[in-house]
């Protein structure tokens, strides 16, 4: 049987890992998320999913390591997590009335092999007041999130008019694909 390791923090990445009914483990290796500034947008996130696997060098055999990244990316331009409430709310008036991109970059990496993918997902969001930016961010303090918001929270509830995709990929973790992918990748899902 592989044991299969979640490289995560994220709690919403654990929950959503959790609904294969896999067991896992999660262990964490901190790393700077920095990434060549001549890197398309839509490569950052499966490039960062690799960086965080290349941490993992003494893999057992029977260990598959999972990592992923997850950007926001308008119009070429990527949003990263928010410093402080200035930044967020300037993000989320950007984000307000218009569509953007969801990108998670996952790697999985065993003793033998290493493959990385990405999934994308189209999300827009309605012409957010000034009021909703603030209760939201006082509410909610999205600074632990891509682009300043978590769609599975109360701003996706009323902000997002539509998603084109994977909703589980804007959460943080493309399950369906994953799934697929782990497949293909060894054997877990048989043993």
């Amino acid at each position: 049987m592989k044991s299969i390791i979640l490289a995560s923090q994220s709690p919403r990445r654990k929950e959503i890992l959790s609904l294969l009914n896999l067991e896992f483990t999660v262990e964490v290796k901190s790393i700077d998320e920095i990434f060549p500034k001549d890197l398309k947008t839509s490569k950052v996130a499966e490039y960062l999913a690799k960086l965080k696997a290349s941490v993992f060098t003494n893999i057992k055999d029977e260990q598959v390591i999972i990592t992923a990244d997850t950007v926001v990316i308008l119009n070429d331009t990527i949003l990263g997590k928010p410093k402080d409430k200035a930044e967020a709310t300037e993000m989320l008036h950007r984000l307000s009335n218009r569509g953007h991109e969801v990108i998670t970059g996952v790697c999985l990496k065993s003793a033998q092999k290493s493959i990385a993918f990405s999934s994308s997902t189209k999300v827009y969001f309605k012409d957010l007041t000034d009021a909703e930016i603030d209760y939201y961010i006082e509410n909610y303090k999205p600074y632990d999130k891509a682009g300043s918001y978590g769609i599975q929270e109360w701003i996706g509830a009323i902000g997002i008019t539509k998603i084109e995709g994977s909703y589980f990929n804007v959460v943080g973790l493309p399950i369906q694909e994953l799934n697929e992918q782990l497949k293909k990748f060894s054997t877990i899902l048989s043993d």
